[in-house]
């Protein structure tokens, strides 16, 4: 089997000191883990692309577990962009999120930009404890400037504890199931994201349901959760979007 396999792994655990330790942080190959300065009780790690990709035939993969009391942010230096590459295999990119009952979990990366000529498949699992919290930001871009997309699948799953919350599938661009350029999914646009949000306060006093923007909702989900979906025309515009999301549900 051809491409470059992959795996970032980070554990997070509270260090008894009204901090959070990471006991684990460990990646290889193109995935590059770099810890940053602490905010308070919260540990920030970096996700950075040494190489490009992933490219066709690619593997990787993110592994991230919050111990009960640890607080952990992750972020990427920069977009991710798929591309196409010698080998004609789709590229894999798996993201697994495990959240211990009283763990929290921000999980902020940059855009995934899928270039013309790519086929990438994106699924991202998370598993949280029934008072885990977790803020998951999702950003796609179909294509870069003036560039028809590539083929991107992506699955969503979150559960808490132990039940499914959202589980989701959007395909696009060249070979995806027709419809998906159509008014009742993308409408044309080039950006699509969201925004989870897992609270366990949600279970007692859940989110109002309401328009954000032209094009973006805010809606409960069936558990502690909320769910903000958006389309915008560009990156830029998207990350506004979901950044008025966050100032909605106070957590800027």
């Amino acid at each position: 089997m051809g491409g470059v396999r992959a795996v970032a792994r980070i554990g997070a655990t509270a260090d008894g000191r009204g901090g959070t330790a990471l006991p684990v942080l460990e990646s290889d190959g193109p995935l590059a883990l770099r810890r940053t300065r602490a905010v308070g009780d919260e540990a920030r790690v970096v996700l950075v692309g040494a190489m490009s990709g992933p490219l066709g035939g690619d593997r990787f993969a993110v592994e991230a577990e919050v111990g009960s009391g640890a607080r952990l942010r992750v972020g990427s230096a920069a977009a991710t962009i798929a591309l196409p590459g010698q080998i004609k295999d789709a590229a894999h990119y798996d993201v697994r999120l495990d959240v211990a009952d009283e763990g929290e979990l921000h999980w902020l990366p940059e855009p995934l930009i899928s270039a013309r000529g790519s086929d990438l498949y994106v699924t991202t699992r998370a598993d949280l404890g029934p008072g885990a919290r977790l803020v998951l930001r999702e950003e796609q871009v179909l294509g870069r400037v003036g560039e028809e997309p590539g083929r991107l699948t992506s699955r969503l799953v979150v559960r808490v504890g132990g039940r499914t919350v959202l589980d989701q599938e959007l395909a696009c661009g060249p070979g995806a199931p027709g419809g998906w350029d159509g008014p009742a999914v993308l409408a044309g646009h080039r950006a699509v994201g969201q925004l989870v949000v897992v609270r366990p306060e949600f279970a007692t006093h859940p989110v109002g349901a309401q328009i954000l923007g032209e094009h973006a909702a805010l809606v409960p989900l069936a558990g502690p959760a909320a769910l903000v979906s958006a389309v915008a025309p560009d990156g830029l515009r998207l990350r506004r979007v979901l950044d008025e999301a966050l100032t909605v549900l106070h957590l800027r």
